[in-house]
């Protein structure tokens, strides 16, 4: 049941992203775009593999920034010859794995330091942190990151990499995984995979797109629905594993009951 729980936890993050209705401040909405423009600017002006790396690593971080306006521009201006800092072979599909490499590199860095900063500072400053304005600002809570803890500590090794396939509850799982002090080893595997699975479907997007990002938006609507897909899938299979275990151990447990014991000699 916890783990039915934890997964809908991810669901309604997931679904209030997506929705974008934190109530914040409207100065401070209109001072972030500002900003997130500004960014986004800069960083369409100089499109390299370091910028990737660097601002995959700060949209993987505990600051919130959308990675498709980065990998999916990258993928795109990779298959372009005439960007030379991106454009490195003849073949447009190993320059997209070049874009791809590089991003599912920087997010790793970011989900790093989510990782140590947890494991170092420990839950009563992390927890001060989440609730703090600043906090709230980057979408964290106190609430969120206990009901992500218990999460992890159910499934640290499955939340891990499908936290990475949603929105927001990227940087949210790196928490957890540095609380519990998992093993940094698995914690680096599971995040590569699941940023890996994620940068890999925003540069498909981009090739796709031709850079339009009417189209970009279109298709991003749709992966929504299949990221939801995903996670319903999950949880009809914490379910059935639920529902098969409970059994299994009732049956264990009536078998012990019908079993007469061996008379002493």
């Amino acid at each position: 049941m916890k783990k039915i729980i934890a997964c809908l936890l991810l669901l309604t993050l997931s679904y209030g992203v997506f929705a974008q209705n934190v109530p914040v401040d409207s100065a401070i909405v209109h001072e972030k775009a500002s900003v997130t423009d500004r960014v986004i600017n800069w960083y369409n002006s100089h499109l390299n593999y370091g910028t990737v790396t660097l601002l995959m690593a700060v949209e993987s971080s505990f600051i919130p920034f959308p990675s498709e306006v980065i990998v999916p521009p990258a993928a795109y201006q990779a298959c372009n010859v005439d960007n030379a800092a991106l454009y490195k072979t003849d073949s447009k599909v190993v320059n997209i794995i070049f874009v791809i490499l590089f991003a599912t590199l920087g997010a790793l860095i970011g989900a790093v330091i989510n990782y140590v900063l947890s494991l170092v500072l420990g839950r009563p400053i992390v927890y001060w942190f989440a609730d703090s304005k600043l906090g709230h600002l980057l979408l964290l809570s106190g609430e969120k990151v206990k009901k992500a803890e218990q999460y992890f500590i159910d499934n640290g090794k499955s939340s891990t990499l499908i936290g990475r396939l949603i929105p927001a509850v990227r940087q949210l799982i790196s928490i957890p995984a540095g609380l519990s002090k998992m093993n940094f080893g698995v914690f680096a595997l599971f995040t590569a995979i699941g940023a890996g699975l994620w940068n890999t479907i925003l540069a498909f997007l981009g090739y796709l797109a031709h850079g339009q990002k009417d189209l970009i938006d279109k298709y991003n609507h749709e992966l929504k629905f299949l990221l939801w897909g995903l996670c319903v899938a999950f949880v009809a299979y914490l379910i059935f594993k639920g529902v098969h275990s409970s059994r299994s151990a009732k049956n264990n447990t009536a078998e012990e009951v019908d079993t007469p014991e061996t008379p002493a000699e």
